[in-house]
């Protein structure tokens, strides 16, 4: 019989914000070892967020359980919005979590001034996000930053 507090495919998603209780569990999530080169750890993130008035950063949970941390760089005088980190934990991948994470976050850049387009950048090697991206409805647009390819998703 399976643990009740390990979540299902069926578990809703839902973005929490990060406080003294929370933060260590968030920076203890991992990717899978050959995934580290792909994101920062949490803990980094959570530090640049705190020196950037841009940064929205939440805990992803998957009913009560914390499977993941996104980050966005939300900027309402731009028309683009910006998937900064985003990561699911290695125990939890997939069972769709991660993908109904990355519509969530869409529906809430859809309420922001001014958006017309989620991006992202990726590291382009094997083992790398850019299927996951583009299976959520990010395309590639020829463009790099710091040396990473830029994918959109209009909304």
């Amino acid at each position: 019989m399976p643990d009740p507090a390990e979540p299902s495919k069926g578990s809703r998603i839902a973005f929490r914000e990060i406080d003294a209780d929370t933060v260590v569990p968030v920076c203890r999530l991992a990717v899978g070892a050959d995934q580290g080169g792909f994101v920062a750890p949490n803990a980094f993130s959570i530090a640049q967020a705190h020196f950037s008035a841009a940064a929205w950063f939440r805990a992803i949970h998957a009913d009560d359980t914390l499977v993941g941390f996104v980050m966005l760089s939300d900027e309402p005088h731009k028309p683009e919005y910006f998937l900064w980190r985003f990561m699911i934990d290695a125990r939890y991948q997939g069972r769709g979590f991660g993908r109904r994470a990355i519509e969530l976050l869409v529906d809430h850049v859809k309420t922001r001034p001014n958006a017309t387009e989620l991006l992202t950048s990726v590291v382009q090697a094997e083992g790398g996000p850019q299927p996951f991206y583009e299976r959520c409805g990010f395309a590639l647009t020829g463009e790099y930053e710091d040396g990473e390819a830029v994918m959109r998703r209009g909304l």
